[in-house]
């Protein structure tokens, strides 16, 4: 870095994205994208006109897409932040509430240790249980913000609703942020919670089960003086954050419920084959509630088994972490990348 940066950026360690290669073509199973294209009535939505309209900057408030996300939730509009993808939800709620400090788990979405560096935030890291599942009791009165991925971004175990709701309870003083980016695939959603609690945060993204990664899109619900909160935050730093085609794709797909009800059920379907396949081939599996698994195999480490498979053409992604060093985590692709995983997997295995 250059001799100009601040000591505190000089510090950070930054997220590290999953490998979006340019070299050549492989089966991409690396960064838990949907594999299905965006609904089609989405992008055909898009007019000449709306594309005329990109001469002028975009609406602030995406008041279309905060109207269709608060009539699809039961909520009021004001319930609402509109960003630009999920990282910017989060990244306003460690600026909002992070100085108290914040804690989550050891192993968890990498983003948090960033966030918590680049805003002032002391943060604890609360270690998963030795089955990778939270024990929701040690984040009952923390004193500081809460953030529970859920399901969780490395694991893909998920906690029930009700347990969501006694977290939420037994920290009524404090924040807590529920990180939903995979919650589609699992099917218990916290957002009904926030007419319940004023102190909780439900983060949700565009990127995974509504096929929008590229479009970049996430949103916020919550009480309306949070949303009073975190606008602050936003006003303070990128009034127009979501361009214009963008919240158009994102509300006309959320209004093909028929589409988004058709993938998400085609991705659970291969998430459950896919893991009866690797543990037919002996793997430890993990039960995932998201659209990814994470998996290990006795016969091979993580690492040289991720190695092996893009050496094959196939990515997944393998994490240093020393608790999941042994494990991959294989996005669920679909029916026909999902044999060619398996099958190259099987030969890797036999010709080792």
């Amino acid at each position: 870095m250059s001799r100009f940066v601040s000591d505190k950026l000089n510090e950070i360690s930054p997220y590290i994205p999953g490998e979006q290669p340019q070299d050549k073509k492989y089966i991409k199973l690396n960064t838990n994208e949907n594999p299905y294209f965006t609904s089609e009535r989405a992008v055909g939505a898009i007019t000449k006109e709306d594309l005329l309209g990109l001469k002028r900057y975009s609406d602030p408030e995406c008041t279309p897409l905060k109207k269709t996300i608060a009539n699809y939730y039961g909520v009021g509009q004001n319930n609402v932040l509109i960003t630009n993808g999920s990282d910017e939800a989060l990244a306003f709620c460690f600026q909002a509430y992070g100085r108290c400090g914040a804690c989550y788990a050891d192993i968890t979405y990498g983003f948090y240790d960033v966030f918590a560096h680049m805003y002032d935030c002391p943060a604890e890291h609360i270690p998963l249980e030795d089955d990778f599942t939270i024990d929701i009791t040690k984040y009952f009165a923390k004193g500081k913000t809460v953030v529970i991925a859920n399901p969780n971004a490395q694991t893909g175990i998920a906690l029930d609703v009700g347990d969501i709701e006694k977290i939420v309870q037994h920290n009524a003083d404090n924040i807590v942020i529920i990180d939903q980016a995979y919650v589609d695939f699992f099917g218990q959603n916290a957002i009904p919670l926030i007419k319940k609690y004023n102190n909780l945060v439900v983060v949700n993204t565009f990127s995974k089960s509504r096929s929008l990664a590229g479009a970049r899109v996430g949103y916020i619900v919550a009480d309306e003086h949070l949303i009073v909160d975190l606008n602050k935050v936003k006003y303070s730093f990128h009034p127009y954050n979501v361009n214009t085609i963008s919240m158009l794709l994102a509300k006309n797909a959320m209004e093909d419920e028929d589409y988004f009800t058709q993938c998400v059920s085609k991705i659970i379907a291969a998430r459950e084959e896919m893991s009866e396949e690797l543990k037919k081939l002996g793997f430890t599996v993990l039960p995932s509630s998201a659209n990814f698994v994470l998996a290990r195999t006795d016969k091979m480490g993580g690492k040289q088994l991720y190695e092996k498979l893009k050496e094959n053409g196939i990515l997944v992604r393998h994490f240093s972490d020393r608790r999941i060093d042994d494990f991959v985590r294989i996005t669920v692709g679909t029916d026909e990348e999902t044999k060619i995983l398996i099958k190259t997997i099987k030969n890797i295995l036999e010709s080792k």
